[in-house]
């Protein structure tokens, strides 16, 4: 029994570092969003977005903090954390989704569909991304962008101001992923 022990440990050891191989992390990824309106256009910026891409398992998911975008105007950042996203009742939003025919092994560009659900402000919805997927030299590059309506998420915006938000918001992301480290 006491040499089957460290064969176990060994294992086990083994199996733990087959996982973090296949793990990347994005620690600074990149969103921004675009709403065109007669009125002023709102852009907004956050650079400190969390995701981890699983090349084995082909699954990918993201954090980021409401709070985190930066806007031009700070009177845009009051609005759209106390007004419209109520950043102290929903913080953050997420995503978690998978990868469809995705090949980790192959160097030139692929542009995949990643399938999975989005969360915004406490509602998840089904979503397909059109992706940008850029294998260099065992460091991926994720890229994009998609639409989101703003009624999908139940984001009350008075009537006297509808005409200044638009009803539809493009998104851009960019993630840069490096091997996993603890």
């Amino acid at each position: 029994m006491n040499k089957l022990l460290p064969f176990f440990f060994l294992i086990i050891t083994l199996a733990d570092f087959n996982v973090k191989e296949h793990q990347f992390i994005a620690r600074q990824g990149q969103i921004s969003f675009f709403s065109y309106t007669s009125v002023e256009n709102i852009e907004a910026k956050n650079n400190q977005v969390l995701s981890i891409l699983d090349l084995e398992k082909q699954e990918i998911a993201i954090s980021m903090l409401m709070r985190a975008f930066v806007f031009k105007k700070d009177l845009m950042y009051e609005h759209f954390n106390e007004s419209y996203i109520e950043s102290d009742i929903f913080p953050k939003a997420n995503f978690e989704g998978k990868i469809i025919d995705f090949d980790a092994k192959t160097m030139q560009n692929q542009t995949r569909i990643i399938r999975g659900k989005i969360t915004i402000h406490g509602i998840t919805k089904e979503i397909d991304i059109k992706t940008t997927i850029l294998n260099n030299n065992g460091n991926y590059t994720l890229s994009g962008s998609f639409d989101l309506l703003v009624n999908d998420f139940d984001i009350k915006i008075p009537p006297i101001l509808s005409s200044n938000i638009a009803k539809t918001i493009a998104i851009q992301f960019n993630f840069q992923y490096k091997p996993y480290e603890e």
